[in-house]
């Protein structure tokens, strides 16, 4: 059981789809939905990657900046 919904409840989620788009859409229908997850994920990830990157570049600016401070009061 996923979520609350079982077996007979996804067969009828299964049907009623099979009658709207009919049976010839469905591969598509598959298709485009995981190229929109599979896009989602990959753009996620880059988000991550750049967020940790700028984070990176952060702290290198600023251990560079304490060190020319402290060059300049010694």
């Amino acid at each position: 059981m996923i979520g609350g919904i079982g077996m007979p409840e996804l067969l009828v989620i299964l049907v009623i789809v099979l009658i709207i788009f009919g049976a010839g859409k469905l591969p598509e229908i598959g298709a485009g939905l995981g190229k929109g997850i599979r896009n989602f994920k990959k753009a996620t990830q880059e988000a991550e990657l750049a967020g940790s990157k700028s984070e990176s570049v952060e702290k290198i600016e600023t251990k560079q900046e304490s060190a020319e401070t402290d060059k300049t009061t010694s």
